[in-house]
């Protein structure tokens, strides 16, 4: 049962690792303001995620690994965006190695959508991403993939929202982008 456990829980946190670093919802490159936000997602792949306990959680806060808070069913984590981020034309993404590309980026007023690729060795598949801005300070966004994570099959949605927070991000680093798929 514990093999299971850890299975889940790395197939859920890679996929929520690319969904919500790798997510136009942290990019919102063009007209996000700089800072720290918080970012929060509901996500069906939470209900088939075995609960951490809160020493697993601080065993793996120990290890480096940045693990979101859980509020109201939701993950929240803080996101730093650097100006350079921010005053991008284009929309980077999270980690490369996740294997997950951006194509097809659009944005037409406040809108914005763009499909997700995946094709790297834990994450295959294929995803669509829509949201919408409210001003520099906040978005909300709709992500559904469907496709295997660490060899198994995921069809999910999630449901995402970010604010802003400060100009100053604290002890909080930024992401290291990626560049969308040409």
């Amino acid at each position: 049962m514990q093999a299971k456990d850890t299975v889940m829980r790395k197939t859920v946190i890679s996929m929520l690792i690319c969904c919500t670093v790798g997510s136009p919802a942290a990019w919102a490159a063009e007209t996000m303001k700089p800072g720290l936000w918080e970012m929060s997602m509901k996500s069906d792949a939470f209900k088939n995620m075995p609960k951490m306990s809160a020493e697993q959680m601080a065993q793996m806060r120990k290890m480096g690994v940045n693990v979101p808070q859980m509020q109201d069913g939701a993950m929240v984590s803080r996101v730093c965006i650097t100006k350079e981020m921010a005053e991008r034309e284009q929309a980077p993404m999270g980690r490369h190695d996740r294997g997950c590309q951006a194509r097809n980026f659009q944005r037409s007023g406040n809108a914005y959508s763009s499909d997700i690729v995946c094709d790297g060795p834990d994450m295959k598949g294929t995803g669509k991403v829509k949201g919408t801005f409210a001003g520099d300070t906040g978005f909300t966004s709709t992500y559904d993939f469907k496709g295997t994570a660490h060899g198994r099959p995921v069809d999910n949605h999630h449901e995402s929202s970010g604010k802003w927070l400060a100009a100053d991000c604290g002890a909080v680093k930024p992401v290291t982008p990626m560049q969308p798929a040409k």
